[in-house]
């Protein structure tokens, strides 16, 4: 049993967590943790229990599997800075949740987004036609910047665990240090890595660039609800030849940034 011994110290490590922290979860003593991590004793049945719920992880692969390595199967996100470990939940049928992120929720989501108590506290929602064996994420979309995709509406998002994924002109839900949770259209140019260009569909809104590095989760957008239907008239959206447009121009300032 030694690998779950290995296992708990790594995955306890990997969620920030201290020794202490992880004892008043489970119930259990600071010595007690201490113990399984040091391989003096193994945690009965009932904890591994608590453990595969705590770390979202399959009681098989605790048991059995060296959770340390690279595994393709493991969900993260690798922009150049580390790894960041995806939280999701389950359901009864061991189905991955689509869980919702509220507008009142996602200030908290910045910090919470890789807490399994915090995602599993978030409302869950369903959309039964999105592919199966994805995990997918839904946030509510605030302000105009997307129009016709109203405020208010929810965006159904495929998790993409790399920047190196993103399609150029395609929507994603992107999770960034400095701005929060943004809804744009994506560019990642291959001669500037470093760099993603965020555009609006709203021409009212200017075109801005982040640093891959701050980009901490990406979804890309699949499908979305609204209880309201878009205006026709609205002359605010973008048309293809303002978005063709706008990529020259961010292509233009990525090169007259290189010369300085």
């Amino acid at each position: 049993m030694a690998m779950v011994n290995k296992n708990l110290k790594f995955l306890r490590a990997q969620m920030g967590m201290t020794q202490k922290q992880l004892a008043e979860k489970l119930g259990l003593k600071q010595a007690a943790i201490g113990a399984y991590e040091e391989e003096r004793s193994t945690p009965p049945l009932a904890s591994l229990l608590d453990i595969t719920k705590i770390f979202n992880v399959n009681l098989d692969d605790l048991v059995k599997q060296d959770l340390s390595r690279p595994n393709k199967e493991r969900k993260s996100i690798s922009t150049g800075k580390g790894r960041d470990v995806l939280a999701i939940t389950v359901d009864g049928n061991n189905k991955e949740n689509v869980e919702l992120v509220t507008q009142k929720a996602s200030a908290g989501y910045l910090s919470g987004y890789q807490d399994v108590e915090f995602v599993r506290d978030l409302p869950k929602i369903s959309m039964p036609v999105l592919p199966k064996n994805k995990t997918y994420r839904a946030f509510e979309i605030q302000g105009d910047s997307m129009i016709p995709i109203l405020p208010g509406s929810i965006i159904f998002g495929e998790y993409a665990e790399h920047v190196s994924a993103i399609k150029n002109g395609k929507l994603y839900i992107l999770m960034t240090k400095q701005d929060g949770i943004v809804f744009k259209r994506v560019f990642n140019f291959a001669d500037d890595e470093a760099k993603l260009l965020l555009v609006s569909d709203n021409r009212q809104y200017e075109p801005y660039a982040v640093d891959a590095h701050d980009v901490l989760e990406i979804w890309y957008a699949k499908a979305f609800f609204s209880n309201q239907f878009p205006d026709p008239q609205s002359s605010a959206s973008v048309s293809t030849d303002h978005l063709a447009h706008t990529v020259l121009k961010l292509q233009n300032e990525i090169q007259r940034l290189k010369k300085r």
